[in-house]
């Protein structure tokens, strides 16, 4: 897909960068470090759209006559948040914590103009089966998801042998909620 205006992702996820690219989207990764932090008060159901918000205002000033995308992802069992896992224990409690029920997958996304953000979200209901430990182990071991929330890719062995459900977009829960993008852009088009 082209647009008027240039397209920057502001993301190193390989998975949102494919993502985008299997879509037809022509852009170019720009990443800036932003400090991930969040108000403690803050609902758990915000903090993806919260984030992403605050990586787009990070490079916003810089913008000239492109558009730039900037999205974060977050994984939600009993209103807590699981973020990305640091150690094998870390990634073992957030499986085992989902093993047998359903979570939310959000997936938060900013898209900015120099004059202009505007953000949204898309949430995804996931089920997974109970999990053994040695199917969590294996998974672990052989994956190392230790830069995904909530632990795992739902592309991943983990996704094909063990979810059991998913009310929502696939691709959400992948990273990027890219129907909800593709209908923003053109919004944003017609408006600049």
């Amino acid at each position: 897909m082209n647009f008027d205006h240039p397209l920057i992702l502001a993301s190193k996820s390989p998975r949102r960068q494919q993502l985008l690219s299997e879509a037809g989207f022509k852009f170019v990764v720009k990443s800036v470090e932003v400090d991930e932090s969040y108000p403690i008060e803050l609902d758990p159901k915000e903090v993806a759209k919260y984030l992403a918000e605050k990586k787009a205002k990070a490079s916003q000033q810089e913008l000239t006559n492109e558009l730039l995308i900037a999205a974060d992802t977050v994984v939600i069992v009993d209103n807590q948040l699981l973020g990305k896992p640091i150690t094998h224990h870390d990634a073992k409690r957030m499986l085992r914590l989902m093993s047998g029920r359903t979570h939310l997958v959000i997936t938060g996304v900013a898209i900015a103009s120099n004059s202009k953000l505007v953000s949204f979200d898309d949430t995804t209901e996931v089920t997974f089966k109970v999990l053994t430990d040695d199917e969590i182990d294996h998974y672990i071991n052989e994956y190392k998801p230790f830069d995904k929330a909530g632990a795992y890719g739902i592309q991943e062995w983990i996704g094909m042998i063990g979810i059991v459900k998913i009310e929502g977009s696939f691709f959400n829960v992948v990273g990027l909620p890219v129907h909800k993008v593709y209908e923003e852009l053109n919004k944003m088009k017609a408006l600049l």
